[in-house]
């Protein structure tokens, strides 16, 4: 995919093109304080950017039941609703707050299987300013050992970026 959004050619090389995206996403935002306006635009941006990104977005803490999340905005087929901290790899990323890459959903212990052709999946946790879990970002490859760490470092410091401010509402 050449052309990602607004005109603006992205590079070929994965860390060039999370460097431009990040700049991007950034510049969109300025401004922005409302947090399903800055998830919808994240998840949006990253799918239209990676041609392999088969389900990128949000799911959210439930604020009534915050050992819950909830599916936020999203691009992609029908997300799982609900998923319980723990429980796959969106609840292992909110359980443990660590970030989760699996080469292979279909090995994962526990894997919720919301698009039988998911092969491959990463989560990064996504932290407010305080440094409490407010959601995970979720994007799922239908190739197998899709995501590795240049999109670990990239996707965790575009959460960062956009979500660690104070002023988010």
């Amino acid at each position: 995919m050449a052309e990602a959004f607004n005109d603006i050619i992205l590079p070929a090389e994965k860390a060039e093109r999370y460097a431009v995206l990040a700049d991007e996403i950034c510049a969109v935002l300025e401004g922005e304080p409302n947090l399903t306006a800055r998830m919808a635009t994240v998840a949006s941006m990253l799918a239209a950017s990676f041609d392999h990104f088969f389900w990128t977005g949000f799911y959210v803490v439930d604020p009534d039941k915050p050992r819950e999340l909830v599916v936020g905005p999203y691009q992609g087929t029908l997300g799982c609703l609900r998923i319980a901290f723990g429980r796959g790899v969106c609840g292992a990323a909110a359980e443990t707050g660590q970030i989760q890459v699996v080469e292979d959903v279909h090995a994962f212990p526990g894997h919720i299987a919301c698009d039988a052709r998911s092969a491959s999946e990463i989560v990064v946790p996504v932290f407010d300013a305080a440094e409490r879990l407010i959601a995970v970002l979720d994007v799922d490859s239908d190739q197998r050992s899709a995501f590795d760490e240049v999109d670990a470092s990239w996707l965790q410091a575009i959460v960062r970026k956009v979500f660690s401010i104070t002023d988010a509402a």
